[in-house]
């Protein structure tokens, strides 16, 4: 086949009235004929193009299977034929459509078959094993296996060869099986025993001790996997044992990151690393089966790069290694800030002499000391108060080379401290320019309840209230109000607010309530920016709405105003972007109870999409008389339905709530079962978010889970299902 024959009838495809990623396909005539010229540069710019509008970013669109034929034809007639082959693979292997139907776009590379089929035969090994690729992703092994099957008897190149395990086995992993379990044979090559490792993981073969000798003798394997997918070899391994979640292959996984953490060879150990912090990732028990092996390696000269890292995310388990963590912390450079910023959880009795000495040198441990790299989600204990650390910490608020965020966390481990950290106050006082933000919030924790001190203190948090720097005017009239109750600059900060002079208008409503009765001197204000209608409705003026709407509720009771702002804000949720806005605004309509009951429409709505469950749930509970919690707002649906956004590790803290306020009669066996697995399971639940929080993270929702089952089972002596061990 030439070029111009695989390019017939191009023109006759309804390309204005589909879509790819960029609006009409109308252009892909003219990008498909310039992939199909003979100008490199040209070319490789029209591969670009594709990539980009019909597997953008592994999306793939009405257009995408439309292209798909031409495509292929132009790789069976010589021209690109590799790189054409693996855009091919990655349509077939996509699973998120747009304005597509499931499979179509896969259906269409499988329609294609015996042009990919045939140049497995190619005489190019590259293209060989692209289009072994392409094939092993068209889940069609009627057609694909045996040909695979087949040139696996003849196929000479041990990269082709190990592309044939692969796709044999996700074509048909019962078929496929035996191939794998051959190609394990000992003194084989390299990628070809690392990817049997992996194809009999994938066809679900039980692990035995030639998976575990090919892994170890092939390390380290990295590069040893198929070039047309993003994977470590040794951590798709662990990954893929850890997964199966049974005792037994968790084991398998921890022994072979064991003896890889236990060599001498660094690259070795490199690899070993990466792949024991996924683990760690991965499940609950991989730290404490872990530790001891990782431990030791901090006693090296120089310790591999990768361990202190992960030691950090785990560091609540790592008490044993605190010596070592200090040994290191007492050295010089970012290797003993990030040891002393894994100590001050560990040990901070330890931590804190340490930190005291060197603070202008240690960054990280004075963040994690403050409590900054929490970032709102799960953190430790606040730091214990140490007297000789107070002293270097007002020392070094007092030098004016302290700039950045370094004043910021000196402030907020002074106000974890409380009445302790007094004697800061001048300190403090001086330092609020530069911490408009934090300054005022640490002052209103540790100012003394009488005295010189709080006078000059509440005169300068009036100072900065009304004159101070914009952005800080709401967190001093806060820490005034606090310590003193004088509500006037407060009122005043948050009316500029609501006129629109202020850039912290969320903030400012969030705060009315803190007023009390005084608040209703700001109802006039409140109402008049509840009418204001921007062109574009952007997150935070939402968020600013729905918290306004609940003030004026909480002030005057007025729900006839307040619900329709709700029920605006909630409809306008339109994806990932305003999830939390939504998911937030129905946990303050909760706040009004029956009076939110008009919202029940919208509120079902968001039922509908998993992360808005538990949310919605606590306002249905909140707004609904009881006889109106049936059919599908029954109580054991409900329960089912937060559940299945707590499994996926959003909202967890909503969703243990919910469970709560659904109470122990709405959950059947089942749904016990499956908070026993969130409380004790072995796999991680929260798997996303900030990197270093996640295990934070989600140990604090296993505790909250127990917590909740605990208060779930034990009033009536019922029974908790039996801890879950796979």
């Amino acid at each position: 086949m030439d070029r111009t024959l695989a390019l017939a009838g191009l023109d006759d495809r309804p390309w204005p009235e589909l879509d790819h990623a960029h609006g009409s396909a109308e252009d892909l005539p003219a990008v498909l004929r310039a992939l199909a010229g003979d100008d490199p540069e040209t070319t490789a710019g029209a591969l670009d193009e594709l990539y980009g509008s019909v597997l953008h970013q592994g999306t793939v669109y009405a257009a995408t299977a439309e292209a798909v034929p031409f495509l292929a034809r132009l790789a069976a007639a010589g021209h690109r034929s590799a790189d054409l082959l693996v855009l091919l693979g990655g349509i077939a292997e996509s699973t998120d459509g747009h304005g597509v139907a499931p499979g179509a776009s896969r259906a269409a590379v499988a329609g294609q078959l015996p042009f990919i089929l045939g140049l497995t035969a190619a005489g190019e090994a590259q293209v060989r094993q692209a289009a072994v690729w392409a094939a092993g992703h068209t889940a069609a092994p009627a057609e694909a296996w045996p040909v695979l099957r087949e040139r696996w008897e003849e196929e000479p190149d041990d990269a082709v060869r190990a592309e044939l395990v692969t796709a044999l086995v996700r074509l048909d992993p019962a078929r496929g099986a035996p191939t794998a379990l051959a190609a394990l044979a000992p003194h084989g090559p390299a990628r070809l025993r690392v990817t049997a490792v992996l194809a009999c993981l994938a066809a679900g073969l039980p692990w035995d001790t030639r998976q575990h000798d090919a892994v170890l003798a092939a390390l380290p394997a990295e590069g040893l996997v198929s070039a047309f997918e993003e994977c470590e070899p040794l951590q798709a391994v662990v990954d893929g044992l850890l997964r199966r979640d049974t005792a037994e292959d968790r084991e398998a996984a921890f022994a072979l990151l064991d003896t890889a953490l236990r060599t001498p060879r660094a690259d070795v150990r490199a690899e070993a690393l990466w792949a024991a912090d996924h683990a760690c990732m991965v499940s609950r028990s991989a730290p404490a089966r872990l530790l001891p092996v990782l431990l030791p390696l901090l006693d090296e000269p120089e310790p591999p790069r990768g361990v202190l890292p992960l030691l950090d995310k785990v560091t609540e388990q790592a008490g044993a290694g605190a010596p070592a963590l200090a040994r290191l912390a007492a050295g010089d450079g970012e290797l003993a800030d990030r040891a002393l910023a894994a100590l001050v959880t560990a040990a901070p009795a330890l931590a804190a002499p340490l930190l005291a000495e060197r603070l202008p040198e240690r960054p990280l441990a004075l963040a994690a000391a403050s409590g900054a790299r929490a970032h709102g989600t799960a953190g430790s204990a606040p730091f214990p108060y140490d007297a000789a650390l107070l002293d270097a910490v007002r020392r070094r608020l007092a030098d004016p080379e302290s700039k950045g965020n370094e004043p910021i966390h000196l402030a907020l481990l002074l106000a974890s401290w409380g009445r302790r950290a007094a004697p800061a106050v001048p300190e403090l006082l001086d330092a609020l320019p530069r911490i408009p933000l934090a300054g005022p919030t640490a002052l209103a924790a540790v100012c003394p309840d009488e005295g010189e001190s709080r006078t000059d203190t509440t005169a300068h948090l009036r100072e900065a209230a009304l004159h101070g720097p914009d952005e800080g005017r709401l967190s001093a009239a806060r820490a005034l109000h606090d310590l003193s109750g004088e509500s006037g600059p407060l009122t005043a900060v948050i009316q500029a607010e609501l006129a629109g002079t202020g850039r912290n208008l969320r903030e400012a409503a969030r705060l009315v309530t803190v007023l009390g009765e005084s608040a209703v001197e700001l109802v006039p204000a409140i109402r008049a920016a509840l009418t204001d209608r921007p062109e574009d409705r952007l997150t935070p003026w939402l968020d600013a709405h729905a918290e306004l709407a609940t003030a004026l509720w909480d002030i005057t009771g007025d729900a006839a105003t307040a619900v329709p702002v709700l029920e605006a804000v909630i409809r306008a949720d339109d994806g990932p972007w305003t999830r939390w806005t939504a998911m937030r605004t129905a946990r303050l309509s909760a706040r009004m109870g029956p009076d939110a009951r008009p919202l029940r429409p919208v509120l079902e709505q968001l039922l509908a999409t998993p992360p808005h469950a538990p949310a919605a749930v606590l306002a249905l509970l909140a707004a609904l008389p009881e006889e109106e919690l049936r059919g599908p707002l029954a109580r054991s649906v409900l329960a089912g339905q937060v559940l299945d956004t707590a499994e996926s590790g959003v909202d967890a803290d909503n969703a243990v709530e919910a469970l709560s306020e659904l109470g122990r009669d709405a959950l059947t066996d089942e749904h016990l079962h499956r908070i026993e697995r969130l409380a004790h399971g072995d796999r991680r639940v929260v798997t996303a978010g900030i990197e270093s929080q996640i295990i934070r993270a989600d140990e604090q929702l296993a505790t909250r889970a127990r917590e909740t089952l605990k208060g779930l089972t034990a009033p009536t002596g019922r029974a908790a299902p039996n801890t879950v061990q796979g």
